[in-house]
């Protein structure tokens, strides 16, 4: 799976990507990142954005530089997946993600700033409007990190293990590892006990109940 980011910030991404599961992921070649500043594709470096037109606060990405990163993204794979990060767009989840992993291999997100990116985009490509949640951000940076590394889990080998993904099994939200017991201001804090009775079942019972 390569993800291919079209973003004017890809310096944002550095301390994400380069460390724990997802650095592990793409030393493995698992999964590619590459990424598409729009200031590369613009005839003016400098600006890439203006006013918006009706009037408002911000400023507007301009439509050709972003058309043309989408362009070199997707070169001759007529089935990249184009997302374009929205507030107003469908909620991003684990079915979505999955979705997306058995479908394409490559994955071109639009990670806007200010004010946001000309619209006429949707009309030139077939873009999904996607949003990770019912709030706004300054940019689309953080959502495209958050994308990823929801996606990149649902790949055979990205977790190692593929009991690692929680939605697949009973997960609870409450977990413990020794000591099993320690103290804090004189009091005791314990690790329930039916997570040391080896009851399998009795413990199943519990991690079901937790995350219901």
């Amino acid at each position: 799976m390569t993800f291919h980011i079209i973003t004017l910030f890809p310096n944002s991404f550095d301390s994400y990507i380069n460390e724990s599961i997802i650095a592990r992921a793409i030393k493995s070649k698992k999964i590619k990142i590459k990424f598409y500043n729009p200031r590369d594709f613009a005839d003016n470096k400098r600006q890439v954005d203006d006013k918006p037109y009706g009037g408002g606060p911000g400023m507007v990405i301009k439509a050709e530089p972003v058309i043309k990163a989408i362009q070199k993204a997707k070169g001759k794979d007529v089935k990249s997946k184009i997302i374009f990060l929205s507030p107003s767009g469908k909620q991003f989840d684990n079915a979505y993600a999955k979705k997306l992993v058995k479908s394409c291999k490559n994955i071109i997100i639009i990670a806007g700033h200010y004010e946001g990116i000309d619209a006429r985009i949707k009309k030139v490509f077939k873009t999904d409007d996607v949003t990770i949640g019912p709030y706004v951000l300054t940019g689309g940076e953080l959502p495209a990190m958050l994308m990823i590394d929801v996606i990149a889990r649902q790949i055979d080998g990205v977790l190692g293990d593929k009991d690692s993904l929680e939605e697949n099994r009973n997960a609870s939200p409450e977990v413990y590892t020794r000591p099993e017991i320690f103290k804090y201001k004189n009091k005791n804090y314990k690790v329930p006990k039916v997570l040391l009775s080896g009851n399998h079942a009795e413990i199943e019972k519990w991690r079901k109940g937790k995350s219901l």
